[in-house]
């Protein structure tokens, strides 16, 4: 199914809003009804499930399916066909979608991640809500209040911790709120005096990142910092912080934000910027996606537009421990030194079999430049008989107009990228071919730290290269530096230090990231199910491997979109000296915590499902 772009305008904005006028709002009703304290502990109200007494009627779900004018979904289990009959057309049919990261974001009872071993499976909500406007937002957040639904907010369904999914839940699915449109000269509401006019794209929040990019860069020749996946949602990406390519110059998406519209958990359409709702806008800024409202509206600032964008790469193993142990510190000394820059993004892996695979993007320099920086590394290599090139260096730039070009790219560089292959598929709708693995994917362990430049220091140095040496024993590392801000420009610095992320990001040159799982595991579908001994004890390496690396930066922050799902002190973690001040802000906006998201702001009152008060629960 494709969703007709639409553009946004101030006409269209005003119609929504006057809409979301008419609606019933039951904040002040509902907060009255359901608020309790007793003893300076907040009462929250358990929330009802198909089966119980006070879930809504079918005529109360046939009068919701009215006023949004049919948008009102019942979900069934995606693959309940294949249960049904393994050989039928609907499930040949079903089983189909999965090969698609655009294809799966299309259906809503589908996830991007199908789950985590002895964490969570992706299950589909009851019902959802096709939002195709704010006002529809509206009406769905005010029938959840009213009748203490579950609630679950997906864009682009790429949670790996599992929000986007919630089993007996309504769901608010916005993918069909895809608008885009560029402005010249954008000033956030209530902000004339304040902010000067500045170059702006304003998308809806179910836009995903190549729409942005498109938009942006390929027909506006602008650039906008978003996510490196194609296929993200933008509103996610943009409320967990953010991190895209090139981060290393142009910081987080996160800090990028001027202006969103939400609805709160009393059905009030707010705006959120710099002058108005100042703290709600704040929040939004990487406190956590779905935790404060249900935002239906971004605009981002958008820069000049670098002349090239480019990559390298290069595979190469050690014949020895101990080569592997000197390439190791060469390495890091290299990065410091050379690539610690807004110039050099993305990664870098160490892995078992003492291995190494460069994947680094670059931008605003000719190619021959780029291969003049990673010369003297080179030179090194080939003085050394310790080390067997498996992958040749290479090292190609491009117009950065045409880097998300799907025209461009199928001509000139097809075998980087995948196209959406159906028939009535948007044509710039292509993705990085290394991101076709996420299609569906199952997790089976993950775990993220961020690494303080300090690392990288004469007297640091060797100790991070033998823990990594001690770790790769375990499993692969990935050194992420576009998602660590040391060596970036000192404006995107400050700019993210006015965020919610945690601030260790501020000095870190890169996250590590040690992960592994397998394909699609959803509930019912064709194939062999999941290994869950193997996953467990692959699970169980991954602990391993990071656990030698934390010897070296003990209590790391950890970056909430790409975390442990089991990880204890998450609020330190995600978001360090901030929580505090986003625990309050969530408890104005959402005092009886009707958007719960896993350890997310506010979620210590709730069962792990978000279903049940806990008794002890502080007003947290």
């Amino acid at each position: 199914m494709h969703f007709i772009e639409r553009r946004y305008s101030p006409t269209k904005r005003r119609d929504l809003l006057k809409a979301a006028a008419t609606l019933p709002l039951l904040a002040s009703t509902m907060a009255n009804s359901l608020a309790a304290t007793t003893q300076g502990t907040k009462r929250f109200y358990s929330r009802v499930r198909p089966a119980d007494p006070d879930w809504p009627s079918a005529n109360l779900w046939v009068n919701l399916r009215e006023q949004l004018g049919g948008r009102l979904l019942k979900l069934d289990p995606p693959f309940a066909s294949c249960v049904a009959a393994h050989g039928s057309a609907a499930c040949i049919e079903a089983m189909r979608h999965l090969g698609n990261t655009f294809e799966i974001g299309d259906q809503p009872g589908l996830t991007q991640t199908s789950g985590w071993v002895d964490a969570w499976t992706s299950q589909p909500s009851a019902y959802a809500v096709a939002a195709e406007s704010t006002a529809d937002v509206v009406a769905a957040v005010n029938f959840a209040r009213q009748h203490r639904l579950r609630l679950t907010i997906k864009g682009g369904g790429h949670s790996y911790q599992g929000t986007s999914s919630a089993p007996d839940s309504l769901l608010i699915w916005t993918r069909h709120m895809n608008e885009v449109s560029l402005h010249d000269s954008f000033v956030p509401q209530g902000c004339a005096a304040k902010i000067s006019p500045q170059p702006a794209v304003t998308l809806g929040a179910g836009a995903m990142w190549i729409d942005a990019y498109d938009a942006v860069s390929t027909q506006g020749g602008r650039y906008v910092q978003g996510g490196g996946c194609t296929t993200v949602g933008v509103a996610g990406l943009i409320q967990s912080g953010g991190f895209g390519n090139f981060s290393k110059k142009y910081g987080t998406a996160a800090a990028g934000l001027l202006e969103a519209q939400v609805v709160t958990a009393d059905g009030v359409v707010r705006i959120a910027n710099a002058c108005t709702n100042p703290e709600l806008f704040w929040a939004l800024k990487g406190g956590g996606g779905g935790g404060f409202g249900v935002v239906t509206r971004l605009t981002l600032r958008t820069r000049d537009l670098p002349d090239t964008f480019g990559a390298v790469f290069l595979s190469v193993k050690a014949t020895s421990d101990e080569a592997y142990r000197d390439l190791l510190a060469k390495l890091l000394e290299f990065y410091r030194d050379a690539l610690l820059n807004p110039g050099w993004g993305e990664q870098i892996g160490f892995h078992p079999g003492n291995r190494i695979s460069v994947s680094m993007v670059f931008q605003g320099m000719p190619e021959s430049l780029a291969r003049q920086t990673w010369q003297p590394f080179l030179d090194w290599l080939s003085a050394h008989a310790s080390y067997v090139i498996d992958k040749p260096f290479e090292c190609i730039a491009l117009p950065a107009q045409h880097f998300w070009d799907a025209t461009f790219m199928k001509r000139y560089a097809p075998d980087f990228i995948v196209a959406d292959t159906r028939n009535d598929a948007p044509p710039h709708h292509v993705l990085w071919k290394g991101d076709l693995e996420q299609a569906g994917w199952f997790i089976h362990g993950y775990r993220s730290a961020w690494l303080p430049a300090s690392l990288l220091m004469p007297d640091q140095l060797a100790k991070l290269a033998d823990a990594i040496f001690r770790s790769t024993r375990h499993w692969s590392i990935g050194f992420h530096f576009n998602k660590g801000l040391a060596g970036s420009p000192a404006a995107e610095i400050e700019a993210a230090r006015d965020t919610a992320t945690n601030p260790a990001v501020l000095d870190a040159f890169a996250l590590a990231i040690i992960a592994g799982g397998s394909g699609p595991q959803f509930p019912g579908m064709l194939g062999k199910p999941v290994d869950s001994a193997s996953a467990r004890e692959q699970a169980r390496a991954i602990a391993l491997a990071m656990e030698e690396l934390l010897k070296v930066v003990p209590n790391a922050g950890s970056y909430v979109s790409e975390s442990d799902y089991f990880l204890k002190q998450w609020q330190s973690a995600f978001w360090g000296e901030h929580h505090p001040r986003l625990a309050r802000i969530k408890r104005q906006y959402d005092p009886e915590g009707l958007f719960f998201t896993r350890h997310g702001i506010g979620s210590e009152g709730w069962s792990e499902d978000g279903f049940t008060p806990l008794q002890d629960a502080k007003n947290v």
